[in-house]
């Protein structure tokens, strides 16, 4: 800082004059305008913004299918995956089993619920290693994937847990890549979720916690393509919502949307 700040200024500040004392003072004053205060937390992300009352974890697979193969693939999983979601002896469901109809081509997506967090994880990993039935279903399936990759997430807080629902239904599922340094600020997103609960479109939302980190996933359940469109313009016709985009875009780095079509066995028509 230079002498040239005139002692009066400081002096108005409260700052003491003491010989070259006050300069040092005022130094760390004005450098005290340029740094942005951070508030000490006293908990993890996850336990800030998940819901407390139960201990569900979800997995969210991406496999990318070999375009000849997509057909043989979608039949291989319907005729395993559903055995997994309705036997009692697997603490896991499956939410939701799609293909992208746009965004990735021949790509499958499937949404696991774990209830009894990383333990039943565990239980269901130890379990399907002994089922002969879905270690077959694996090798096959690996002879028709391009690449795979999965996150393990948990819900949001202010959002509903994803149930069962008649169809036929289109599903958009929305993913978001945040800014690090903001991600304690998406509390503001909860205004938004209230607003477009309206229409009951609305399905789950989930933050990674294993895979890639500070990520955001919106499910989204429409008629069609134009009911999107036309939910969506709506929700710029109610109070808040302008309000709400203007404080969540800046938390976004990158962000993409895909369209889904239900396979026939999912859950999420």
């Amino acid at each position: 800082i230079k002498y040239s700040l005139s002692t009066s200024v400081f002096l108005r500040l409260g700052l003491i004059k003491q010989k070259r004392g006050w300069i040092i003072r005022g130094a760390f004053w004005f450098k005290s305008l340029f740094v942005r205060k951070v508030i000490p937390r006293k908990d993890a992300h996850s336990h800030l913004l998940a819901k407390k009352e139960d201990n569900n974890l979800y997995k969210i697979q991406f496999h990318n299918v070999k375009p000849e193969c997509l057909d043989a693939y979608n039949q291989l999983c319907e005729d395993v995956l559903p055995s997994i979601h309705t036997d009692p002896e697997y603490p896991c469901e499956l939410v939701g089993t799609w293909n992208t109809w746009y965004g990735e081509q021949d790509q499958a997506v499937h949404l696991w619920r774990y209830r009894g967090g990383y333990p039943a994880l565990t239980e269901v990993m130890n379990k399907l290693r002994q089922n002969k039935k879905f270690m077959e279903y694996r090798n096959e399936r690996g002879k028709m994937l391009l690449s795979r990759r999965n996150q393990l997430l948990l819900e949001f807080s202010f959002w509903n847990e994803p149930v069962p629902r008649p169809g036929p239904n289109i599903y958009e599922l929305r993913s978001y890549q945040l800014r690090v340094t903001l991600f304690y600020e998406l509390q503001n997103w909860a205004r938004a979720i209230e607003i477009r609960q309206q229409n009951q479109e609305a399905v789950g939302g989930f933050f990674s916690q294993i895979g890639s980190l500070y990520t955001v996933h919106h499910l989204w359940a429409y008629k069609d393509l134009q009911s999107r469109e036309d939910t969506r313009n709506a929700a710029w016709q109610r109070d808040g919502w302008d309000e709400v985009v203007y404080y969540t875009v800046p938390l976004i780095q990158h962000m993409e949307s895909r369209i889904m079509i239900p396979m026939k066995t999912s859950p999420l028509k």
